[in-house]
């Protein structure tokens, strides 16, 4: 098995969820944009190679219905926003595609979550948008079992 070079909090599935929810809440505010956003919630990923009661929260979003000058301004705002609310940019550049989208990765230990964000511009393919993938260090929960049919 291999090891963390951390040690996971000792956290249920549903507080997990809801600091999921709750991070990415403040993310779409610190970007100032307003657009509609996309449903899903946060999904949970068993961290099996570490432990089997060890599991991880993924939460892919977006904001959409909105102008690529939202797309350029929810970037800039976020940018300037992160660094003061705990998160330290790791990368932020263009993303190594076609398109060369803004993309954004970052960090913040506090918090335990890692940060992927990329700005769409409209295309001849696709609507404006801003997507975000969202995602939790290890938690420890209660026990093995309790993931147990978890997703």
């Amino acid at each position: 098995m291999k090891e963390l070079d951390y040690t996971p909090v000792r956290m249920d599935l549903e507080p997990a969820r809801t600091k999921t929810k709750q991070v990415s809440s403040s993310l779409l505010e610190m970007t100032g944009v307003e657009g509609k956003v996309s449903e899903p919630g946060p999904s949970v990923t068993r961290c099996r190679e570490y432990g089997d009661d060890l599991f991880s929260m993924s939460h892919p979003w977006s904001v959409y219905e909105i102008t690529d000058e939202q797309v350029e301004a929810g970037l800039i705002n976020l940018r300037k926003a992160l660094n003061g609310n705990g998160w330290k940019i790791t990368k932020d550049g263009k993303a190594n595609s076609q398109a060369q989208d803004p993309e954004i990765y970052a960090e913040n230990d506090a918090e335990q979550f890692a940060l992927h964000v990329t700005g769409n511009k409209k295309s001849a393919t696709g609507n404006a948008m801003i997507l975000f993938k969202v995602v939790s260090k290890c938690f420890k929960a209660e026990s093995a079992k309790s993931l147990d049919g978890e997703y």
